[in-house]
């Protein structure tokens, strides 16, 4: 089974620490993969049931703490009040209940008459949020506590009953008193330490869900980039259909490197209802294809310039064109009305073939255009047409090979294809390039040429070809086992390291064999001179012993001496 989270503590982390070493030198970096992690814990704590009525309520057998009790919960609502559990005897009772929307009260009674333990809280408990409860009771004391508030006690009478005697049976989220009962989720119910199974018996109990509705609620913001939030019974996921990212939560986005003879083409339609019915006109054909506006998104990285980063095309001969033109400046080129020349929209921000990532947001209503680049301020365009995009056919990525229908300017444009890094694309409510990385096989895409997923939008490398070698160094890892150091040894200055040795191996060496030399011939004078004999230990120049001296002959190659 799969599942996903986040984790907010540092010690939930499978990796506690990680030493690496010789990561101290400009421009190098280590990275470590984790690999498949097991998740594994109390499921117990996610047990949880659904009140969605005040008359609802799960039974359980008779509690039996006649000396002690210990109860702890979770409860989500948004009621004002409600009994959480009750559990009766002739006289006897124990009960716990949301009395007010600021207030839980603990109540019971072995004999004694009722004892009361209240927790005010400062802020509403309605809220649809999680607060914890323990209550505890012994022959001495009870104790309420409520989230991270203080506790608070009563002391039992000192002199009295304590045994607790109960023999009805133990009411969840209802009571046996015709009071109001808990609407809301209740998860974790613990009575002296065992776990009660709160899922297995909503399912057999009318008005009682397993589970608890509403994750969304608190943690749908989670989910980013359009991505939608999703019930389920013990928790939520986010649906990234309808957006261009992916992972969990909608986080992770998805680039490409592209080469010049790189294409990635969406067909938003088959035209086969064409051959199925001649008579048909085309416009009732392709009437649910007729835009009168777009929302499209993108982030892309290059040096190139002319550039085109995308092309929608028409069955009517129309078509839109986003690109960079031979100024590095963006251009959109809109041609609603086949009979006339295609109009040209373009922004003032300069310099976008720079080799950094930039991100771009084009919104259409008619005749009314909108452009964003990066945090520039938007540029709003009108144009002269009628405002209508009829019958399109393909959205392209990179190089357009049918080009027949084009102007010839944008025709030699297309042909020159893409160089560079492409980013969530985003064309209304689909994602193309999204598809064409994920879902190649199933999904209305064409690619041909080379297409790899990459980090190039993540990060900013000076060079856009640098983040495409990064990752095929990174995808190649799957052949190393999981745990293991990935460290990028691959770095320009290598060679400049490795240079740098070599000349100080060299300079030591060349050191040594003067030193050698300059020894060698001094011992020679002292050989042929022969003016006094010198005992060895009184002599600082000659580090050897006599009896080494008496051996040596004159046709012995010194060099082997003195190694």
């Amino acid at each position: 089974a799969n599942d996903s989270g986040l984790l907010t503590h540092k010690e939930n982390l499978p990796v506690r620490s990680l030493v690496l070493g010789d990561i101290q030198r400009p421009g190098s970096e280590a990275a470590y993969r984790v690999g498949p992690l097991r998740c594994h814990g109390d499921k117990n704590f996610w047990n949880a049931a659904f009140f969605d009525k005040e008359t609802s309520y799960l039974h359980f057998p008779t509690f039996h703490g006649e000396l002690s009790a210990d109860i702890s919960f979770l409860f989500k609502t948004t009621a004002s009040s409600g009994v959480f559990l009750e559990n009766l005897g002739i006289k006897d009772f124990i009960r716990i209940e949301l009395s007010s929307s600021t207030e839980v009260l603990f109540s019971f009674d072995v004999g004694n008459g009722p004892l009361e333990v209240r927790v005010e809280s400062g802020v509403p408990l309605n809220d649809n949020r999680w607060h914890r409860v323990r209550a505890e009771r012994n022959v001495k004391e009870a104790s309420l506590r409520l989230d991270e508030l203080p506790a608070a006690t009563q002391e039992a009478p000192a002199d009295g009953h304590f045994h607790l005697q109960l023999n009805s049976q133990l009411f969840i989220g209802g009571t046996a008193s015709r009071q109001k009962g808990f609407r809301g989720c209740i998860r974790s119910l613990q009575l002296n330490g065992i776990t009660l199974d709160l899922e297995q018996r909503a399912r057999i109990t009318p008005g009682v869900r397993p589970g608890c509705p509403g994750h969304c609620s608190s943690y749908g913001s989670l989910c980013q980039n359009q991505g939608r939030c999703v019930e389920r019974d013990n928790g939520f996921y986010c649906d990234c259909g309808p957006s261009a990212y992916t992972g969990a939560f909608c986080h992770r986005e998805l680039s490409a490197s592209f080469k010049p003879e790189t294409s990635v083409s969406y067909t938003f339609k088959e035209p086969y209802e064409l051959s199925r019915n001649s008579s048909a006109l085309p416009s009732s054909i392709y009437s649910d294809l007729t835009l009168r506006g777009e929302n499209i998104s993108l982030s892309f990285r290059t040096a190139q310039s002319p550039a085109l980063l995308l092309y929608v095309s028409s069955y009517y001969r129309e078509y839109l064109a986003l690109l960079i033109n031979k100024h590095d400046k963006l251009e959109l080129r809109y041609k609603l009305d086949n009979s006339r020349e295609a109009e040209v929209l373009r922004s003032r921000v300069r310099n976008l073939a720079n080799r950094q990532l930039h991100s771009v947001t084009i919104r259409r209503l008619a005749d009314t255009v909108s452009v964003q680049i990066d945090q520039n301020a938007r540029e709003d365009f009108n144009l002269t047409s009628d405002g209508e995009f009829n019958a399109i056919k393909t959205l392209v990525l990179g190089r357009v090979h049918e080009s027949d229908d084009l102007d010839p300017d944008l025709a030699r444009l297309t042909s020159l294809g893409f160089s560079g890094c492409l980013s969530v694309v985003h064309f209304n409510s689909i994602s193309p390039l999204k598809a064409a990385l994920l879902y190649p096989d199933t999904s209305p895409v064409i690619i041909t040429g080379p297409l790899a997923q990459s980090n190039c939008g993540s990060s900013a490398p000076a060079n856009p070809d640098a983040a495409e070698n990064t990752n095929h160094l990174s995808d190649q890892s799957g052949s190393v086992g999981s745990g293991q150091p990935l460290v990028n040894a691959i770095r320009t200055d290598s060679a400049l390291i490795g240079g740098v040795i070599a000349v100080v191996i060299f300079v030591i060496v060349s050191i040594l064999a003067v030193t050698a030399r300059f020894l060698y011939r001094r011992k020679e004078t002292y050989q042929n001179q022969e003016v006094k004999r010198v005992k060895p230990e009184d002599s600082p120049e000659f580090p050897f012993n006599s009896q080494a001296d008496a051996q040596t002959v004159p046709s012995e190659n010194p060099k082997e001496y003195f190694i």
